[in-house]
């Protein structure tokens, strides 16, 4: 089942003392370019977040955050007492003020406080790891749901170039008998007598060139590979754009070799079809 490569995600984690909020948001690109977010304390545990990642999103654009919020009386803040004592000690040596103005000046200079870098908690890790696999799992859904809208839409417009080509199909005898009758009128033009055996030669080296047999063979198995490339368990936009690609140069090869105005609108639906299939392509996985 084919995905989009546009999803979204998030998860809250209550812990005891704070907040764990993880997003996941994803687009369509080439390849996975992937920006992350998260608090310094956690950035150890940044490759092992984006191999996990990689490994399920495959593609796309995307922006994981992972948010702290603080929300017990654990703080990694801490005042330096000392340093703030020896502060004040030296203000008062230098201006006049009572002990409350003294302190707000200290506390604004150089390690008065300081942060501390706590090691990660390998039981706090473990709930947000699973914070973390379940936020992949609701934008994996959501890329999922995309796709089969996507699919839907892809379903229809295969379907609407296969009616095409049929029409093309069923036309067809009516452009050769057309190209010979033009053809056999030019020579009654003007109005010289000519070699009846070369001329049927002639005539059928030259509608030989016109004839798009091959082309319409090809085109309806192109269909049928990308009907069934889109109904596979995996996910694959780039095969589904290599098809379309095919699909797009038997189309073009009809309409060169039509010289026939009923076909060549057929071709230019066609075409318009082909286009829209694949603007959508660039957004599946």
């Amino acid at each position: 089942m084919i995905q989009s490569m546009t999803g979204y995600g998030k998860s809250v984690l209550q812990l005891p003392t704070k907040k764990i909020s993880i997003e996941l948001k994803s687009l369509n690109s080439k390849s996975l370019d992937l920006n992350a977010r998260m608090p310094s304390m956690y950035r150890a545990k940044e490759l092992e977040i984006r191999k996990l990642i990689a490994k399920n999103l495959v593609r796309g654009k995307v922006d994981f955050s992972l948010y702290v919020e603080i929300t017990g009386e654990d703080t990694s803040s801490k005042i330096n007492k000392t340093v703030v004592n020896e502060y004040i000690k030296q203000l008062k040596e230098v201006v006049d003020g009572d002990a409350t103005e003294l302190l707000k000046m200290a506390i604004r200079l150089p390690d008065a406080v300081t942060t501390e870098r706590d090691d990660i908690d390998e039981d706090e890790w473990s709930l947000i790891s699973n914070g973390i696999n379940d936020t992949i799992a609701k934008i994996v859904d959501y890329r999922k749901d995309e796709g089969a809208i996507l699919k839907q839409d892809f379903t229809d417009r295969i379907s609407t170039l296969r009616r095409l080509l049929d029409e093309v199909i069923a036309m067809d005898p009516d452009r050769i008998d057309g190209v010979r009758a033009r053809l056999e009128k030019g020579i009654a033009d003007i109005k010289e007598k000519v070699d009846e055996n070369r001329f049927e030669q002639e005539l059928v080296y030259y509608i030989e060139k016109f004839d798009i047999t091959e082309e319409k063979v090809r085109l309806d198995n192109h269909l049928d590979y990308f009907s069934k490339t889109l109904n596979s368990d995996d996910s694959n936009g780039k095969k589904l754009g290599f098809i379309s690609q095919e699909i797009g140069r038997e189309i073009n090869t009809i309409g060169s070799k039509s010289n026939y105005a009923p076909m060549q609108k057929l071709v230019v639906q066609m075409k318009d079809e082909l286009e829209k299939i694949k603007e959508q392509m660039l957004n599946v996985l």
